[in-house]
């Protein structure tokens, strides 16, 4: 074993030893002794026996005598232990310790290897990857070949490290590409980690989430300390060895530069690469763009088209309704277009189509495209109703401490309406809520549910319809209400799920601790992408039903219902479908709500038709405001 900037042991095949110098050229090697060498004096005796060796020391000769016998003892001590210590194998076995040391250089250059080529994201793995020339190794072994001894050691540290986190990026990029289809931002996204541990402690508990969080400790530290002794370990090896080191680096850069110049590939993927320099060169665009973003934003965020209307001159054309802006959580469009899911989606889509109008309700449905896919619920939210494009949690925080208007908000505004909120997804203060405008937020503690968690979410959708019924919508004499809900039974991971039950059994929930034990397990289902799959379209036929039965039952003349979805769910569900789009849909009893959207050009039903149009998810607050204003 060698570290960093120390000497480096040799041993022979006759367990003698040496060191080797900082620049790897061997020094002498000398036998090993279990006696300590004679001093020039006692040498000078044993040549000459005549000489008289009774002669008086002088003063300080005690002194000396007793700390030569102390470095004797010490050495003699330094000896033992390396005869029975961890290294005295090396000496008995001098075979098996070239063989070890062998194996260990094989596996620091596989390592080395590895990290330099190493994709960040999952599908682009495959054997191709890791048999390319990249350009940064073959700069970095010329470099540490060109420079003296005490900067080659402190070069070779320092890459090693810095291969080390470029690999950790690298894989958590592959996290996020799995999830949130898009790389780790360095600027924006660390909050992100606090919601991901989150998610793990009410998916797999607080256990699941400790371990989990060891884990990627355990591995960050690793792979630091690995790479960091991989590189140092080869630098060491070519330095002992420089000539064959400078013809190899030769040869692959040559190599490098043929192969890139006449563009050879195996399969779709070039052999010559300079895959980490675009990697980081694309990082640091991308912390410049974040770092540019806030003034972007706040440019963007000054202009209102509604700032300056009157009270009395918003959203007239639903004055005397019930307006309720519903999300349902990952309700994407693979949902209904996935070749696997499509035939039960839309069965579940068309039955809702005829009961609402069996109900006297007619609807109309479009797509929008939603700023985030896979989780960020709350990025999607905003943008829908603040009317600006809230991609990351810089622009959420600048939005949720300004004075911009939301769809909300102006609803409030306008004194015409009750503001509520169901959000049963909201387990702890949620200060942003006074933002959106709510008179009352009702969160999972308030909603009256005493049934169970189903994994992430906690409380079952048909009990959150039920419970504002009860709180809110029901009441007698009261004044509109403009409510925001949101729909989280099919929020990932979609196991267990709950299951449609008769509207009068629900009582305060109690009911589901049977249904969950019925349901499936999260750490079965995961295992088999296929079964997520099945289990998301359930989880989304449930909402669904959840939404749609209870217009059914509690809709009336004065209800209009806006449903949609707030994102994509991750790509383990859209199976390579990068698209953020998610169907919207407008429901109404009275015909005239309709009749003013009627040049939108959206498809008549729950279902959306393929080419119905499609907007940007932060243009709808300003058309809506429009169609339901006085010119509308």
């Amino acid at each position: 074993m060698t570290e960093p900037g120390s000497d480096t042991t040799l041993s022979d095949a006759d367990g003698n030893t040496g060191t080797a110098s900082p620049d790897g050229d061997a020094a002498t090697t000398e036998p090993h002794s279990d006696t300590a060498p004679a001093d020039a004096d006692s040498g000078a005796a044993a040549a000459d026996p005549g000489r008289d060796t009774d002669t008086t020391p002088p003063a300080h000769a005690p002194a000396a005598r007793e700390k030569g016998d102390d470095a004797v003892e010490g050495a003699a001590a330094v000896s033992d232990r390396a005869r029975s210590g961890w290294f005295a194998w090396r000496r008995r076995c001098p075979r098996a310790a070239r063989g070890v040391s062998v194996g260990t250089t094989v596996l620091a250059g596989a390592l080395v290897v590895f990290a330099l080529l190493l994709p960040n994201r999952m599908e682009r793995i495959e054997f191709a990857s890791f048999v390319r020339i990249p350009a940064e190794g073959v700069l970095l072994a010329g470099l540490l070949l060109a420079l003296p001894p005490r900067p080659r050691r402190i070069m070779a540290v320092v890459s090693g490290v810095f291969l080390g986190l470029v690999t950790v990026l690298k894989f958590v990029d592959m996290g996020f590409y799995q999830v949130l289809a898009r790389p780790f931002d360095l600027v924006l996204d660390w909050i992100l980690i606090e919601h991901a541990t989150d998610f793990l402690r009410e998916t797999f508990g607080r256990t699941g989430q400790v371990l989990a969080v060891i884990g990627v400790i355990v591995l960050l530290v690793a792979v630091l300390v690995l790479t960091t002794l991989a590189v140092v370990r080869l630098t060491n090896l070519m330095v002992r060895h420089r000539p064959v080191a400078a013809r190899t680096t030769l040869i692959l850069g040559t190599a490098w530069i043929t192969c890139m110049t006449l563009g050879v590939q195996i399969g779709t993927v070039p052999i010559a690469t300079k895959g980490n320099a675009e990697f980081l060169g694309n990082r640091v665009d991308q912390v410049r763009a974040g770092l540019r973003d806030a003034r972007v934003f706040e440019k963007q965020a000054a202009v209102d088209a509604f700032a300056k209307t009157p009270p009395d001159q918003l959203l007239t054309g639903l004055r005397g309704k019930d307006v309720l802006f519903t999300f349902i959580e990952s309700y994407g469009r693979v949902a209904i277009d996935d070749p696997a899911m499509a035939k039960q989606t839309d069965a579940v889509l068309k039955e809702g189509t005829a009961s609402l109008k069996a109900a006297g309700f007619e609807s109309r449905s479009g797509w929008l495209q939603s700023p985030v896919t896979g989780a960020g619920s709350w990025l999607a939210h905003s943008t829908f109703l603040s009317g600006l494009w809230i991609k990351n949690q810089q622009r959420y925080r600048s939005l949720t401490t300004s004075d911009r208007m939301t769809l909300t908000n102006y609803f409030r505004k306008t004194g015409a309406w009750r503001t509520v909120g169901i959000v049963p997804g909201v387990r702890r203060a949620w200060p942003e809520g006074k933002y959106f405008g709510l008179d009352h937020i009702y969160d999972s503690e308030r909603l009256g549910y005493h049934g169970p968690y189903f994994s992430w979410t906690p409380v079952p959708d048909q009990f959150s319809m039920e419970a504002f019924q009860r709180l809110e919508h029901g009441k007698k004499d009261r004044e509109p209400i403009m409510a925001e809900i949101i729909l989280a039974s099919s929020h990932n991971p979609w196991s267990p799920i709950a299951r449609m039950i008769d509207w009068e059994d629900l009582g305060d929930g109690s009911v589901f601790h049977q249904i969950k034990k019925e349901g499936t397990d999260p750490t079965e289902v995961w295992k088999d992408p296929e079964k997520v799959r099945t289990e998301y379209r359930r989880a989304i036929e449930y909402s669904i039903r959840s939404l749609t039965e209870w217009v059914e039952r509690y809709g009336d003349e004065d209800t209009v219902l806006v449903f949609l979805g707030d994102h994509q769910p991750v790509p383990t569900v859209t199976a390579g479908d990068t698209g953020k789009d998610v169907p919207i849909t407008i429901v109404a009893h009275d015909k005239k709500v309709l009749d003013r959207v009627a040049d939108w050009g959206w498809t008549d039903g729950i279902k959306p038709a393929p080419d119905a149009p499609r907007w940007g998810m932060d243009k709808f607050r300003d058309r809506f405001m429009t169609a339901y204003g006085p010119q509308g």
